[in-house]
C-alpha cells in the first residue's frame, strides 16, 4: 500500500489527565482541524486518557496510539523522559505502578503549591486554593495547572514567567523509575520505548551519542528525532544517530495547550511529522508480539 507522505501525525501530546489543558476528546478534535491522521496521547505516568481518545478518534477517523511518558533516571541524570508506545495499557501490574507514581506526584504538586503560596504571602498577595488549580486539571494536578492558576490571578504574564518566578524556585524533587526497569516494563507489555527530546539530556553530541548507544544496548527502541526542543542541526544529528544505531525515529510536538507559539502537529520551525514515521513503529510492535 502506498504511503501518503502528505499526511501528518503527532506522537507526543498531553491531555488534562496529566498536565495538559485539554481533554483527550478535545485533543482529537484539534488533531482533526490540523489535518493529522494519527496522534499519541502520552500523558505523564498516566494512561487514563487513552480510552476516551481512542473512542473520539474512531468517530472522526484519527488513529490514537496508546502511549505514556515516564519520568526516569539514568546514571546521574534525573527527570529523563521515556515514551512508551503500543503497550498493553490495561495491564494490572502496570496500572498499580502508575497509580503509585500518581499518588507521589499529587503529594509533590500539593507541596509545590504550598511553597508557591508561601512566596505569594511574602509578596502580600492572596494565596491560591487547591480547588482553583483543580479547576484546570482532571486526573491529577501538575505544575502547568498551577501556572494557569497564577496566570488566572494575574500573578504572572505567561507560562514561562510563572515557571521562572514561582514554580522553579518552589520545585520539589520527583521520584523516578530506573530507566532499565522502565524499558523492561514497556517491553513486557509488548510496547516500544523512545527517548523523548534527547537534547534535554545532553547537548554535548559525543556524550549524547554515548548515552543513546548505552540505552540502545539496554533495549531502547528509538529516539524522538523531530521535536520542539532541538535545533535543526541537532535534529539532523539525531536522525543520523538513529540510522547508525538502527533505532526508530519519531516526532512529536510535546503539546500541552498552554505554551506560547507551540502548535499541535508541528515542531521547531513549523516542521511537520510525516505519517511515514509510523510504519517502522508498527513493524517493531508486530515483531514484539511474535517474540
Amino acid at each position: 500500500m502506498r504511503i501518503d507522505t502528505r499526511s501528518f501525525i503527532d506522537l507526543h501530546i498531553h491531555s488534562n489527565c496529566s498536565d495538559g489543558a485539554y481533554s483527550p476528546a478535545e485533543l482529537v478534535q484539534c488533531a482533526s482541524r490540523e489535518g493529522l491522521v494519527a496522534i499519541a496521547i502520552a500523558d505523564h505516568d498516566s494512561v487514563a486518557g487513552i480510552a476516551e481518545g481512542i473512542v473520539a478518534g474512531s468517530a472522526c477517523g484519527i488513529q490514537v496510539i496508546p502511549a505514556v511518558e515516564l519520568s526516569v533516571q539514568f546514571r546521574s541524570w534525573q527527570d529523563v523522559h521515556l515514551l512508551g508506545y503500543g503497550m498493553d495499557w490495561n495491564d494490572t501490574i502496570f496500572l498499580q505502578k502508575l497509580n503509585g507514581f500518581r499518588e507521589r506526584r499529587e503529594h509533590r504538586n500539593e507541596e509545590i503549591l504550598e511553597r508557591v503560596n508561601d512566596m505569594l504571602a511574602e509578596e502580600g498577595r492572596a494565596i491560591i486554593a487547591l480547588s482553583e488549580v483543580l479547576a484546570f486539571a482532571r486526573d491529577a494536578i501538575g505544575r502547568p495547572h498551577i501556572a494557569r492558576a497564577l496566570l488566572d490571578r494575574g500573578y504572572a504574564s505567561n507560562v514561562e514567567d510563572a515557571f521562572k518566578r514561582y514554580l522553579v524556585p518552589c520545585n520539589v524533587p520527583k521520584n523516578y523509575w530506573p530507566i532499565d526497569d522502565a524499558i523492561c516494563e514497556i517491553r513486557r507489555l509488548g510496547g516500544v520505548t523512545v527517548l523523548a527530546h534527547p537534547t534535554t539530556v545532553s547537548r554535548d553530541r559525543q556524550e549524547l551519542r554515548e548515552i543513546v548507544t548505552e540505552l540502545s544496548e539496554a533495549g531502547l527502541d528509538g529516539i524522538e528525532v523531530f521535536n520542539n526542543l532541538a535545533q535543526p542541526d541537532e535534529m539532523e544529528f539525531l536522525r543520523r544517530l538513529a540510522v547508525e544505531l538502527g533505532l526508530l525515529a519519531t516526532g512529536g510536538s510535546d503539546f500541552h495547550g498552554i505554551e506560547d507559539g507551540l502548535q499541535m502537529g508541528r515542531g521547531r520551525g513549523g516542521i511537520r511529522f510525516s505519517v511515514a514515521l509510523l510504519a517502522p513503529i508498527r513493524k517493531r510492535l508486530a515483531d514484539r508480539l511474535r517474540q
